[in-house]
């Protein structure tokens, strides 16, 4: 092998296959190295992408011309919109994968990828020349060198597994954790700290009673979740639902004095958004029950993943609980839950463009920077790939804001805010929810991945194609009058007003009572004009979506304009925030600390007031009187 390359990435798990694929597909020689080459992108907790806010991110990273979506499509077994009783603001792809299919089709990926370099081995440390990254030493004593190195350690730095009253070091089970990297980023001034996260328990399928519980089919068209041309799903699988009882958390409670986490063992902080069964029956003491899903791991396993039943509880104490579950008595068990303490890395020390502020060319990306879920390390590693290969090249970075991506609202939260718990993505974190939709992620970030050169002529083609339709039909509807005769007999039908003269096919559509399949089935023309135009299902949706919420669209961009002026305002590098008594105290030290580079990003960090804003912008006007 070669010993010299542009860019190593540490670690094959979601975000190191980003990074390195992404790198390579620009035009790097890249090395991957990994601690097993048979385990890449492994799913090791449920066998799922997508959902909350997360289904929107992977919709983004497929529109800038990453892989997680690709690879979704052509191992899902199930896939369901999450939240389409609500706005599409919340609608939420998400779809279950066969957990080997996935790991296998990554690997075929990164294998078939020009550029891109593997080695099975350890790295375990990073060769540098005081607080300047050079490359990396493994296990095997080999050293390679690279203009940039991307760490997605995972859960492995420093990785010490929990079950019940056993604990090991491991980075996941049946896996060695990594040393010595994280006490070598310490020593350069890189402060970490622990966090904990944790597993259920894996039932083999043949014990499951399935006359007990509910089915949860996927849906009936399903969708997909790359903009590209990837196969349609076909035979899907189902989910499972049973419940929790109160003889459930009565068995869990005795076996309290046993768990590792009330006992004190477990130092990390768990996710507060995912917490295992004992917390909640702790935190939700009135409950009764907990709802519990079984998800099938694959087509061709019988192994089923118990998701809502995270612990670190004894084996034991585990199966006797989970027998007073209906439908759950006589299972057996693959594997017991477990819970995992691991390293991570304050990401208020990062750059947006995830190189560390104290170490340079060093970029981190994934769990190593504090954040949980498959989802939220891919697009780190994308954006981390991304960002290293454009300054190789001497280009400006890639920072997406806030009214851009879900992507950018998290590197911002991470950059600004840092983590007390494992952070997860929710749509409640973004202020423009109603701009950063799943369906519109291409029209957002296609033309930046075009830009980059990730996005290919026909795909492009495909997406110019897509949106000259959108456009047409809006058009359509807007210029188009309805005979209200004959309308008024669908409005009577949906128990809405009806019309005393013609409209355009706009207005009616507006009511929220009327969707434009409705104006589909009751207006000949129409219906004649979509298949003129061969208009997809996607295309009519998401005219349907710009018409409804136009009004809303409309104001949350006339935020983001007033919002924006803020992040013009530059702040000058290394100000001397602890000098301006007009700041609160609190401010003055986040500010001396995180270093912004504008008022908008230190309108942002947590602590730092409306006031505090305003009193910064009176001092620089102050300042640049002075000069």
């Amino acid at each position: 092998m070669a010993n010299e390359y542009d860019i190593i990435v540490v670690g094959a798990g979601h975000a190191g296959c980003e990074a390195a694929v992404v790198a390579a597909h620009l035009g790097n020689q890249v090395l991957l190295v990994t601690m097993n080459l048979a385990l890449v992108a492994q799913m090791s907790c449920n066998p799922a992408i997508g959902g909350i806010a997360k289904g929107q991110i992977v919709r983004e990273i497929d529109a800038l011309g990453g892989m997680s979506g690709i690879v979704t499509d052509h191992t899902m077994i199930q896939y369901r919109m999450l939240n389409r009783s609500k706005g599409p603001a919340m609608w939420s792809p998400r779809a279950q994968c066969d957990k080997t299919a996935f790991s296998h089709y990554w690997k075929y990926v990164i294998e078939h990828t020009p550029n891109l370099h593997l080695r099975q081995d350890t790295v375990t440390e990073l060769l540098m020349d005081e607080h300047t990254v050079l490359g990396v030493k493994t296990q095997l004593g080999k050293s390679f060198l690279a203009k940039k190195v991307i760490l997605t350690n995972g859960t492995f730095l420093n990785g010490i597994i929990h079950v019940g009253e056993v604990n090991f070091s491991g980075g996941r089970i049946g896996e060695s954790a990594s040393f010595i990297l994280s006490d070598q980023l310490k020593s350069c001034g890189v402060r970490t700290n622990k966090l904990k996260t944790g597993t259920p328990v894996r039932i083999d399928g043949r014990t499951i009673d399935f006359s007990k519980l509910e089915e949860q089919k996927g849906e009936d068209n399903p969708g997909r979740f790359s903009f590209s041309k990837t196969p349609e799903l076909r035979n899907q699988l189902s989910c499972w639902i049973t419940y929790t009882n109160e003889k459930v958390h009565e068995m869990l409670r005795d076996g309290f004095d046993k768990s590792p986490m009330f006992q004190g063992r477990i130092q990390g902080v768990g996710p507060r958004y995912c917490p295992s069964i004992e917390d909640k029956i702790v935190r939700f003491a009135d409950r009764t029950r907990h709802q519990l899903f079984l998800e099938p791991e694959g087509r061709n396993t019988n192994e089923y993943y118990l998701n809502g039943f995270s612990s670190s509880l004894p084996e034991d104490v585990q199966l006797e609980a989970i027998h007073l579950i209906p439908g759950l008595e006589n299972v057996e068990i693959y594997r017991p839950g477990y819970a995992i303490e691991y390293d991570y890395f304050d990401s208020t020390q990062l750059h947006y463009t995830l190189e560390s502020k104290v170490v340079k060319n060093l970029y981190l990306a994934g769990q190593v920077n504090g954040t949980t879920g498959y989802e939220e390390a891919a697009c780190q590693g994308l954006m981390a790939g991304i960002n290293a290969h454009l300054a190789i090249k001497g280009d400006e970075p890639l920072v997406l804001t806030r009214s851009q991506a879900y992507i950018g609202v998290l590197i911002d939260d991470l950059v600004n805010k840092g983590v007390q718990d494992p952070y997860r993505m929710f749509t409640s974190r973004a202020e423009y929810r109603i701009l950063l939709r799943q369906d519109n992620a291409d029209f957002r970030l296609t033309p930046i991945g075009r830009k980059l050169g990730l996005i290919e002529d026909e795909r492009y083609e495909q997406f110019l194609d897509k949106y000259e339709n959108q456009n047409t039909i809006v058009n359509y509807l807007k210029q188009h009058t309805t005979q209200y005769q004959k309308m008024n007999e669908l409005l009577e039908n949906k128990g809405t007003n009806p019309l005393h003269q013609n409209v355009k096919l706009e207005t009616v559509l507006l009511r929220p009572q009327i969707s434009i399949q409705d104006i589909i089935d009751y207006d000949t023309e129409f219906s004649q004009f979509l298949q003129q135009i061969a208009a997809s299902q996607e295309e009519i949706s998401n005219a349907e979506i710009s018409i409804k919420y136009s009004s809303y669209i409309q104001k949350e961009e006339e935020l983001v304009q007033h919002l924006s002026n803020l992040d013009n305002i530059k702040l000058p590098a290394g100000m001397d925030y602890t000098n301006i008594n007009s700041l609160s105290k609190e401010a003055r030290e986040k500010l001396a600390k995180l270093q912004p580079l504008n008022l908008g990003q230190a309108s942002r960090v947590s602590g730092v007031s409306p006031a505090d804003i305003t009193a910064l912008m009176i001092y620089l006007k102050n300042v640049e009187r002075l000069y």
